[in-house]
């Protein structure tokens, strides 16, 4: 059982909640025993320090209006949980926008955030002739993994590879950042990082640095891993969504998924399942499409993750200005078998998931080629569909029924608690984005008003 408790965030709760010193030191002890073989004096004396260091670090007193503006948070009084950041889902997106406007600075970037494609870029002048795009990506850990390291390593690797594969790119290195609670034991981090270069290896990408480091330091107990693989990779053709034109054939791979479907497996008791996403077809197929004669015809690829299909092609006609018409049963009989079998029964809509599957957009006279090549790899895919002008996800349903397919505000509920919690949208949404937006804006004033001072002091 995974085991975590923020002390800081659980004092500062309690202190808000009116609780007295020493209801506040007993419930720290409390927790100390529960997570630690230590003796009560022990547990009293850390939790001490604990509660000084909060009342020590409180900002609601401070007078300077300066440092107080600069440590303190506007906040948007609504929860990422809530708001279903990281599900992959309509409520995911709507802030991911607002965080891509927030990285737009006055360097632009070749392919920045806002245009919420699988990697960045930048393109860069060699011997003021040659120019060469560099590709980067980083990819957080599936953090219902945590207990199952090894493959944790492996499908976060796996997928950061993935996104720069997408773009054209050919991945020339990898990085590791991981933060382990502070009981973690030290060999979960020697099994995720085994996990991480199996996929090194098989690849042939090596990892060339990284950070590890513990979760909120001494201020949080517990076992819980996070963090994520970076990498990068340079290319001479970018293969962005932005590149999609109306006529374009889209053609998917097979799937097995990767670290959703690894955890829907475990958490529902279907263990073998698993090891359907032990596999590296993905990376395989876009070698053989990159190492083609064909690859500055194909005009975009992307993999199947956020929020799965119906997230997906929704993101990519917002990107592309464009629309799809699509055939569910060719799609379903691209998902591993095992894989739809499990996902049925436990009642997950295959279209809302990661699959890791590859979609490529190209010209019709290519099709076939593609089609052929990959097949001939032992890469099962097929044409699924085309695009169009309609700006919408239309998917045409055995016995030619349409339907317009729409992104939920959370992705396919996965596991139990997921399912207990909902993919409904909240009935104050509206208000939840304005009240959003606002702390974006207020975000981004004081970024503006500190980039004045730095440079009204002369600090740059």
């Amino acid at each position: 059982m995974n085991k975590l408790s923020d002390l800081e965030g659980l004092t500062r709760k309690l202190i808000e909640k009116g609780k007295t010193k020493q209801e506040i030191i007993q419930r720290l002890v409390q927790e100390y025993l529960d997570f630690k073989d230590i003796d009560i004096n022990n547990a009293n004396r850390l939790a001490n320090a604990v509660y000084e260091e909060c009342i020590k670090s409180d900002i609601s007193k401070l007078s300077a209006s300066f440092i107080k503006n600069l440590l303190s948070i506007n906040n948007a009084n609504v929860s990422v949980g809530n708001q279903g950041v990281g599900c992959r889902g309509a409520g995911d997106f709507f802030v991911h926008k607002l965080v891509a406007e927030l990285s737009e600075t006055d360097k632009k970037a070749f392919l920045s955030p806002s245009s919420l494609d699988d990697a960045g870029a930048v393109k860069i002048e060699i011997n003021n002739k040659e120019e060469i795009i560099i590709a980067s990506k980083m990819e957080g850990i599936h953090s219902r993994l945590s207990d199952f390291p090894f493959i944790c390593g492996f499908h976060v690797a796996r997928a950061c590879l993935r996104d720069l594969y997408v773009k054209g790119a050919k991945p020339l290195s990898l990085m590791v950042d991981v933060h382990l609670g502070d009981d973690a034991d030290v060999g979960k981090l020697f099994d995720f990082m085994a996990g991480i270069s199996t996929i090194s290896e098989l690849a042939e990408v090596p990892i060339t640095a990284g950070s590890t480091l513990r979760i909120g330091g001494d201020m949080v107990i517990g076992d819980r891993l996070v963090g994520g693989v970076s990498a990068v990779g340079i290319t001479d053709h970018l293969l962005a969504r932005r590149n999609i034109e109306p006529g374009d054939k889209i053609i998917l791979t097979e799937g097995a998924g990767g670290g959703t479907i690894s955890t829907t497996a475990i958490y529902s008791g279907n263990h073998d399942v698993v090891k359907e996403t032990m596999n590296i077809k993905f990376l395989k197929a876009c070698e053989i499409i990159l190492n083609s004669d064909y690859i500055n015809e194909v005009h975009a690829m992307c993999d199947v993750t956020n929020g799965g299909l119906r997230g997906d092609l929704w993101e990519i006609n917002f990107e592309a200005n464009c629309g799809v018409t699509i055939y569910e049963e060719r799609i379903r009989k691209l998902v591993n078998s095992k894989v739809l079998k499990m996902l049925d029964a436990v009642g997950v809509d295959y279209l809302g998931v990661s699959l890791d599957a590859l979609l490529i957009y190209c010209p019709e006279r290519y099709s076939k080629e593609i089609i052929h090549d990959l097949k001939k790899k032992s890469i099962d895919c097929a044409e699924i569909g085309y695009v169009d002008y309609s700006k919408q996800v239309s998917m045409i349903f055995k016995g030619n029924r349409k339907k317009e397919l729409l992104p939920r505000f959370r992705e396919s509920a996965y596991t139990k608690i997921k399912q207990e919690i909902g993919e409904e949208t909240p009935t104050m949404v509206e208000k939840m984005k304005k009240d959003i937006e606002e702390a974006a804006k207020q975000a981004l004033n004081k970024r503006k008003e500190i980039l004045k001072y730095i440079k009204s002091e002369q600090l740059v």
